[in-house]
């Protein structure tokens, strides 16, 4: 919900005041809480081939769950935020 406040009156010099409205509500989520980024994705060139356990891939997978349920907490801290 926005909230608008107005300034009215007369300046110093005594011009009269513009008004001014200011929104309370910013649609940007605040610098303190950044939405999540995906993790990198590793180059297919990066994996040796030879069966690794954990793969890079498998991390990287673990990693996108860590993401995913990450941003989904983040959208519920910031529902006004536009989605990516």
């Amino acid at each position: 919900m926005a909230a608008k406040r107005a300034l009215a009156g007369s300046m110093s010099n005594g011009e009269p005041a513009r008004q001014l409205t200011a929104m309370t509500a910013d649609p940007t989520p605040p610098a303190a809480d950044p939405m999540p980024l995906p993790p990198p994705q590793p180059d297919f060139d990066a994996c040796c081939g030879n069966g690794c356990d954990p793969c890079i891939f498998d991390l990287h997978d673990l990693a996108m769950d860590d993401y995913r349920r990450a941003l989904r907490a983040w959208r519920e801290r910031h529902p006004e935020a536009p989605l990516p």
